[in-house]
């Protein structure tokens, strides 16, 4: 929902390193804090011990990713055809997973701007006519599939358009104030979101339950989409989503995200974002947090979440970009550096639409404003990425990839960060600077290994030395690509 006030890199010889011409950001070490760390963290079990694995195909999610499509932006036409043209770019770029922001038709009553919000839902089982129709949406589906790609739609559980059919014929389903009259969504305490333009659904009232479950279920049927990612998840009652999963597994094995991170939804979701991961990563962009951060936050996570529950890690999405910031206003310098970070660490990355275009502008919420796609110049760079992610088991998302171990770093600068994914099939180490200064890293804290992956990199007298904001991942078992 919108908030207002808010992809093998080159093979180099450890010995005799090439220089590849992609570099990125450093993150900080863990100091003193490794011996804890990393107890913690090898209390972790690599055999997942819950789930939906089967029924969510984690062969294929495991070192998969993800990217948000906003269709009205996508293109000047902001059309579901446009996507579907463009999905061979997207498969190229190593794309396994399009998330479709809503594509149902947008409320008319008090709309925001002059198109109104995407999560403003006039009809769950329509498309958008400004998108195309329910055609245009299988033929994408179809073709994302002929790609080996999967399709998951944007799902807005939580409320719907002030005229959605059911405020005349089901206004039960509806939250209703002090006054006795529907109300836009508000807190615990009666205090308003602020959302004005759609009506809060409530679900104190079981039979919306089922209604809700049978215009998810019309998707799956009509359409084959493969999932959901569900708007504002946690603010839905557990119970619905777990009520609600099994009925859609019967029609077709699903994935389904929750833009939430709460543990007890694990139930129900395969992935949730990673939400305070990405608080952190903008803290530490700003100076406000070291680098050790993320290995805090890692050891939390896998003390609360089950080991094949995955989290979306990201460094921007639609509301980040249009609320909050671009990557450059949020990261600077290190928006590359944070990429290597949110695509190595444990998790599923996430790319935004424009995002491989170094798109440098809040895209407009409620209103037409295309995306300049140029000369997509941050392409190979994901490319690159998704590649390295996905042809690297360590690096592999849940259960089957890499166990989380932090590494340290004796120059001083908190700004630094280090760290290996330990797997059967080989380590990877990640060495990341997130600071305007050089970092040099002691030969006996670097891998055996004499694999580069990725990395402009040099020694000096047996030292790594990283330039300011790069990056560098160490492994043995990669293919050569080209730089």
């Amino acid at each position: 929902m919108y908030f207002e006030t808010f992809k093998r890199g080159c093979i180099l010889s450890y010995k005799a390193i090439l220089l590849s011409c992609l570099s990125g950001l450093v993150l900080q070490g863990c100091g003193d804090n490794r011996v804890e760390v990393d107890a913690s963290l090898a209390s972790r079990e690599t055999t997942a011990s819950v789930t939906h694995s089967e029924k969510s195909e984690a062969s294929f999610y495991r070192g998969a990713s993800i990217y948000e499509v906003n269709v009205r932006q996508y293109s000047e036409e902001g059309s579901l055809a446009a996507v579907t043209r463009d999905l061979p770019r997207l498969k190229s770029l190593g794309v396994d997973i399009l998330w479709l922001m809503p594509i149902q038709p947008i409320g008319q009553k008090n709309r925001k701007g002059e198109l109104g919000s995407y999560y403003s839902i006039a009809d769950y089982t329509a498309v958008n006519p400004e998108f195309g129709d329910l055609d245009d949406l299988k033929a994408l589906v179809d073709a994302a599939h002929a790609n080996g790609q999967k399709v998951i739609l944007d799902w807005v559980a939580n409320h719907t358009a002030w005229d959605h059919p059911w405020i005349e014929t089901n206004a039960d389903w509806y939250t209703r104030n002090a006054q006795g009259k529907i109300t836009d969504p508000i807190d615990d305490q009666g205090k308003p979101w602020g959302w004005t333009d759609v009506a809060d659904l409530n679900y104190d009232n079981r039979a919306l339950w089922q209604g809700m479950t049978d215009a998810m279920k019309f998707w799956l049927i009509e359409a084959d989409v493969d999932g959901f990612r569900c708007d504002v998840a946690g603010e839905v009652p557990t119970e619905f989503w777990n009520f609600a999963r099994p009925q859609l597994d019967a029609v077709k094995p699903v994935f389904m995200l929750a833009e939430a991170e709460k543990p007890e939804l694990q139930k129900a979701f395969d992935m949730s974002y990673g939400w305070e991961f990405h608080h952190l990563t903008n803290a530490i962009a700003k100076g406000e947090k070291p680098a050790s951060i993320v290995h805090e936050y890692i050891v939390d996570r896998i003390n609360r979440f089950d080991a094949d529950h995955m989290a979306m890690m990201f460094t921007t999405n639609h509301d980040e970009n249009s609320w909050n910031g671009t990557v450059f206003e949020r990261y600077g310098e290190a928006h590359r550096a944070m990429a290597v970070l949110s695509f190595t660490v444990d998790g599923m990355p996430l790319l935004y639409s424009g995002q491989e275009a170094s798109m440098n502008k809040r895209l407009k919420f409620f209103e037409k404003d295309a995306i300049d796609w140029g000369d997509y110049e941050l392409q190979g760079f994901y490319a690159k990425l998704l590649a390295i992610k996905e042809s690297t088991p360590a690096l592999w998302s849940g259960a089957d990839g890499g166990r989380y171990r932090p590494l340290s770093h004796a120059g001083g600068n908190d700004q630094v960060l280090g760290f290996r994914r330990s797997h059967n099939t080989g380590d990877v180490d990640v060495w990341i600077n997130f600071s305007n200064a050089a970092v040099t890293i002691k030969r006996d804290q670097l891998p055996v290994s004499d694999g580069v992956l990725w990395g402009q990199v040099k020694i000096v007298d047996g030292e790594l030395v990283l330039a300011p904001y790069q990056s560098v991942i160490f492994g043995e078992k990669i293919a050569l690509v080209d730089s």
